[in-house]
């Protein structure tokens, strides 16, 4: 009996240490395996992954449209422990999933890794194909990823989520999901000592974009580029007393959704992230600066005798047309070169660069996008000499981004104050300064719209235009010079007595025509499109039709 008792003692005490030893096994020695295993297969249920905070567009009665927001698509992952053969499941996966082999290969060695992510958005042949193979450490899951309910609507505003060919990263890329891409997508959770830390979601985000307007420009900027057989183009609308952007498209675009069949150039955004030479458009600036330090007023007088040469270089009026005796309403109405010159050397050239810097070409806007570009004066700085001055009087020999150039233009629609551009409608109206005096922006914006009002196209009935076109040479960065291709602007705001908004237009490289004929009529339909969407009222009933 004695040794019975003994036995069973000792079987006991085997099976206990047993137990012990396998529990040492499981919490220390394996305890990290086991613990990575689970927050593993935790954050492929979702639990332990942040909810990417949504888009919204805000038109003008403050309803909310999702733009961006997170849909559930079919994943690819692996654990390469579990992989036998990593050579030939590497090789199967490459040709079905259109994947580098030494990219699978390279993810196949962490061997201590639970989770290496091979691919998202799975279409139903790649799924199929996958189950079909049957391959050891590899699995599909479904998890949450981006969906744009409106395609390219707004896609460089918008920009995507999504991998990069530096690094494998899920994160925003260009845009809105860049530049906020920190509060959009929360912090995920993780497992810590075997308790669960909830993931924080990220912020949703409600922009300035009315849905509405931005169709409307996006399709009026297509149509304008298609008819004149240009490159691309631009169209930028802003609310000039509070500086928020109701519109911005440009061309060539993409869609978010299928961001990887598209060229990579196409995700930057010209608008914002590109330079050019804005021709007569600028004319209204210099005559403000001149105006505002009391050199010029509307019927100050100039004699124009078609052409002016400065250190060596002659400038010619448009079509060497001669205009004589001239005021300054009239440099403006009919975009006469010589004038602007004379306008910037009357005014001081001093005053006039000091005043583009008020204007906000030195430094960047601060609109709330990546990548934004200082716009361009080096020639009035790095190398003094009046030409530089002259050319840049009528908008040649300096650069500046769409948005810059839109901006200042609302800071005359603004009676003087230059406002910082929008993006988020929650977000104060915040005021950079005055550039002019408030006297100076009233009559800017009669020249204006009497330039309007006698060029008859982008006369709207009832109402007051300002605006004023250019048609800028490009410049050949090779050979120096310009080349005989041009970029069409026009810029302009309504009702000229009260402006609700600015619109901005741009096409580059039309095959034909001048600003007047390629982008005025863009511009008048979507200034009678505003006009009627926000029920505006006339300004001027007595305008002759």
């Amino acid at each position: 009996m004695n040794f019975r008792f003994i036995l069973l003692v000792i079987t006991v005490f085997l099976i206990f240490g047993g137990l012990v030893f396998n529990l040492y096994d499981l919490q220390i020695e394996k305890g990290s395996f086991y613990s990575a295993r689970a927050s593993s297969q935790y954050r492929l249920s979702g639990l332990l992954e942040a909810r990417r905070g949504i888009i919204y567009f805000t038109d003008k009665n403050g309803n909310l449209t999702q733009v961006a927001l997170n849909k559930p698509y079919p994943i690819v992952y692996a654990v390469p422990g579990e992989i036998g053969d990593k050579y030939e499941t590497s090789e199967i996966l490459a040709e079905i999933l259109k994947l580098d082999s030494n990219f699978l290969k390279k993810k196949f060695s962490r061997e201590a890794s639970k989770f290496e992510l091979l691919a998202i958005k799975l279409t139903g042949e790649e799924f199929k194909k996958i189950k079909e193979a049957d391959l050891s450490g590899v699995y599909i899951d479904s998890r949450e990823f981006r969906f744009y309910p409106l395609e390219s609507l707004a896609a460089h505003i918008l920009g995507f989520v999504g991998q990069s060919s530096k690094d494998d990263e899920i994160k925003g890329r260009y845009g809105i999901e860049a530049y906020f891409n920190e509060s959009l997508k929360g912090k995920s959770g993780h497992i810590q000592e075997r308790e669960i830390i909830e993931p924080l979601n990220g912020t949703d985000l409600n922009l300035t974009i009315d849905r509405n307007i931005q169709a409307q420009a996006e399709e009026v900027l297509l149509r304008t580029i298609e008819k004149n057989n240009a490159e691309g183009g631009t169209v930028i609308i802003q609310e000039p007393s509070t500086g928020k952007i109701l519109a911005f498209a440009n061309q060539p675009s993409f869609n978010p959704n299928h961001y990887s069949e598209s060229n990579i150039e196409n995700f930057l955004n010209p608008g914002v992230q590109s330079l050019y030479e804005p021709g007569s458009v600028f004319k209204v600036l210099t005559i403000a600066a001149g105006m505002d330090v009391g050199k010029l007023s509307p019927d100050t007088r100039y004699y124009d005798a078609g052409s002016i040469t400065l250190n060596g270089k002659t400038i010619k009026n448009y079509k060497d047309k001669i205009y004589g005796s001239v005021t300054m309403t009239e440099v403006i109405e009919n975009s006469i070169n010589t004038g602007a010159v004379f306008a910037a050397k009357t005014g001081g050239h001093k005053n006039f660069y000091n005043y583009l810097v008020k204007f906000g070409f030195e430094g960047k806007t601060g609109i709330p996008l990546p990548g934004e570009v200082k716009s361009r004066l080096n020639t009035l700085t790095d190398d003094y000499r009046e030409i530089n001055y002259a050319t840049a009087a009528f908008g040649q020999g300096v650069a500046v981004t769409p948005i810059a150039l839109i901006n200042a233009i609302s800071a005359i629609a603004n009676n003087g104050v230059l406002m910082k551009p929008s993006l988020l409608s929650d977000s104060k109206p915040q005021v950079i300064r005055r550039v002019i005096r408030s006297e100076t922006a009233d009559e800017v914006t009669k020249m204006m719209s009497s330039a309007v009002f006698k060029a008859e196209v982008a006369r709207i009935n009832n109402y007051n235009i300002a605006g004023k076109t250019g048609t800028a040479q490009i410049p050949d960065l090779k050979l120096g010079g310009y080349k005989e291709e041009f970029i069409h602007t026009f810029v302009g705001f309504a009702p000229a007595t009260d402006p609700k908004f600015t619109v901005l237009v741009k096409i580059d490289r039309p095959a034909f025509g001048t600003a007047a004929v390629t982008v005025v009529p863009a511009f008048r339909e979507l200034a009678q499109f505003i006009l009627n969407y926000y029920n505006i009222p006339p300004d001027n009933l007595t305008a002759a039709k």
